[in-house]
């Protein structure tokens, strides 16, 4: 019981943080415009202010909305556009929350691929950030050789639970990487030049042995990524 109720919980809200971001996209409020009251959203959602409040965090940790001390919250950023071609606003919470699970695994994953890898692994490593970097300087999608990347560095650190862990992530990570690479290629190129200079920066750390450096490299990657996410 206690279990449905708390997959009931987070439905309500994944529910709630939909209905703000689209109160952010209809409404065209601009960074720095305040959101309603909780009250007010609570209401219009016909949900508790407990689970607005949950909804409310969550985007404060996706970096779309901010809480000012007794002021209430304003919007920090704005979701891009692009991220209906991929996936529709409902799946927004669940799918940027996977950020902070890679967050802890990958960035440990790295340390222990700088530590760990063999000269094989070490090799897969490079072949996966050639081909990276190939799909991402052409046409292609590139998501599957960025997934493919992230993998063998997973992989190196030897430990078949870390690989298990990654792999159950596939589909949401898949998402992020098609819109990533997508919204970036509408930027400048510097955009999809900053991405494989971050890959690169953690492929390097890992080849010298430098556990911290890596573990950092992948941190700044992923939080850079989650920021590429947003106009």
């Amino acid at each position: 019981m206690a279990t449905k109720i708390a997959s009931y919980e987070g439905s309500l809200a994944d529910r709630a943080y939909a209905g703000i971001v689209e109160i952010i996209n209809r409404n065209e409020l601009q960074v720095g415009d305040r959101l309603p009251s909780e009250s007010r959203l609570a209401d219009s959602f016909g949900i508790s202010r407990t689970i607005v409040r949950e909804a409310l965090v969550r985007l404060a940790a996706d970096g779309i909305t901010e809480a000012r001390r007794g002021a209430g919250s304003y919007v920090k950023s704005r979701p891009s556009a692009r991220w209906g071609a991929h996936m529709s606003m409902s799946e927004l919470s669940a799918t940027l929350g996977t950020y902070e699970v890679r967050f802890v695994l990958e960035a440990e994953a790295a340390r222990l691929a700088a530590m760990r890898r063999s000269p094989e692994q070490m090799a897969e490593i490079n072949r996966a950030l050639a081909d990276l970097r190939t799909a991402l300087l052409s046409s292609d999608p590139a998501h599957d050789e960025d997934w493919a990347l992230h993998r063998a560095i997973v992989k190196a650190t030897a430990n078949p639970a870390f690989l298990a862990s990654f792999d159950l992530l596939h589909g949401e990570v898949d998402q992020i990487l098609r819109a990533g690479v997508d919204i970036s290629r509408s930027r400048p190129p510097e955009a999809i030049q900053t991405m494989m200079r971050e890959h690169e920066i953690i492929v390097e750390a890992i080849r010298t042995g430098d556990a911290d450096g890596a573990a950092l490299a992948m941190r700044w990657h992923l939080t850079q990524g989650r920021k590429r996410l947003m106009p």
